[in-house]
């Protein structure tokens, strides 16, 4: 039988009496597959394997422990046979044919009137692959496909609109620092499944290129002192828009849950009676440092990191070199945190690492003190989007000078980040 000779369908059989002959590890994977399918199946075999008995013992299948009889076909829709004897497949199939009913031959699927793919299921999209009679073969095809759909490079979005007034829903998206590669599984699934697109200013952009036409952006991006769109009008944007039945994906950067109000976003959806999904990103927090060769904590250096915004939170954060502080879009109050920081206690001495742009071809490292880095900043034009890092454990870094670092830190520091373009601005 030739593969052109296949016509591809699927078969409905909720409800319907469905035969399976044979009880072995073969015949208990296809009888999972119809049950999931939701028939009504029988199974005849002399002796079930384990998992065909617990199937069985569950009340979920016929199990007639015998030999086949040529009547056991008598009013079913289909047929699956996989005894491992091809004598027995043979005589069932046969019968089959002769009632006009398909019948999958487990034995010969030369001689088969129907072959069973290799099938995975994501979302609502069954994938179902014939290979020639290759099952290996299809598997492998199967989960390519399984795999693309899931990580969004195929695409998984709906294109036809139900008619039932179904609500939509929202997906509050962590986009991670900006690299499209750091963006989860989970989260470009989404973003390939989206109506609408609500973004921000920083995040993954690239892959808004990647959107069909048809999908909707929406830009809401603030910058520092510059929120053109308010935070209640995006929540409502959110609401109005999965109202319409359309599925938003609210794309940040970093972690929507690490200073990022995806928390009154989600509360705001849940009171409009809008489903809501959370999907944590790599916050630019940990990962913007790393890209640097920076670790916010590390063993004899820091036992423990704060994250913060301004300078005004500051005097809550210890001021020790050896806890690490992390400033998120706090270049324009650079010089009045190192000041809240020393007043705090915290040596003039203490190493500073400023990094722009992390993951992106313009990432650039400038490395000071907390008595040097505002002149440093101000003189190379340092600017947002920056994370800064205050304490020892810039001294592991390898853009630190030399004059930081001691033997003991330079034996565990890590490898250069990934990066080629990174520039780098000392004292």
């Amino acid at each position: 039988m030739a593969i052109q000779d296949i016509y591809p369908t699927a078969l409905r059989l909720l409800g319907r009496p469905v035969l399976v002959v044979g009880a072995g590890p073969v015949a208990a994977r296809r009888t999972k597959g119809l049950l999931d399918a939701g028939a009504r199946v029988t199974v005849v075999a002399p002796v079930a394997c384990p998992a065909l008995a617990e199937l069985a013992d569950a009340g979920l299948v016929n199990w007639e422990p015998r030999q086949y009889r040529p009547s056991d076909i008598d009013g079913v829709w289909f047929v699956q046979t996989a005894t491992g004897d091809a004598a027995v497949d043979a005589q069932v199939s046969a019968d089959a044919e002769a009632q006009r009913i398909w019948c999958v031959n487990a034995s010969d699927h030369e001689a088969s009137a129907a072959w069973t793919p290799a099938v995975a299921v994501v979302d609502d999209v069954k994938i179902a692959v014939n290979a020639g009679g290759d099952p290996r073969r299809a598997m492998a095809l199967r989960d390519a496909v399984a795999t693309a759909l899931d990580t969004g490079d195929l695409p998984l979005r709906r294109r036809r609109v139900s008619g039932t007034g179904a609500t939509g829903s929202v997906a509050l998206v962590g986009g991670g620092p900006g690299d499209t590669g750091l963006i989860t599984v989970r989260g470009r699934r989404l973003l390939g499944q989206a109506d609408v697109v609500v973004a921000d200013r920083l995040g993954p952009r690239e892959l808004l290129n990647e959107l069909a036409p048809d999908v909707r952006v929406i830009e809401v991006g603030k910058t520092p002192g510059h929120h053109p769109v308010p935070q209640a009008e995006i929540n409502r944007i959110l609401v109005d828009e999965a109202l319409q039945g359309h599925r938003v994906v609210r794309l940040k950067g970093g972690d929507p849950y690490v200073l990022g109000r995806g928390g009154e976003e989600a509360e705001f959806c849940r009171q409009h009676g809008v489903e809501v999904e959370v999907v944590s990103g790599v916050t630019s927090a940990i990962s913007v440092p790393a890209a640097a060769g920076i670790p916010v904590t590390h063993r004899g250096l820091a036992k423990g990191f704060s994250v913060v915004t301004g300078h005004e939170e500051l005097s809550e954060v210890p001021a020790r070199a050896d806890h690490t502080v992390i400033l998120l879009m706090g270049v324009g109050q650079l010089r009045d945190s190192a000041a809240s920081l020393a007043r705090a206690g915290l040596p003039p001495e203490t190493p500073v690492g400023i990094v722009e742009n992390g993951y992106l071809p313009n990432q650039r490292v400038t490395i000071g003190t907390l008595g040097t880095i505002a002149d440093q900043a101000e003189a190379a034009g340092v600017a947002n989007p920056a994370v800064i890092v205050i304490g020892d454990v810039v001294r592991v870094s390898p853009f630190a000078p030399s004059h930081f670092r001691t033997a003991d830190y330079s034996t565990t520091s890590p490898n250069a980040p990934r990066t080629t373009k990174t520039r780098v601005l000392t004292p």
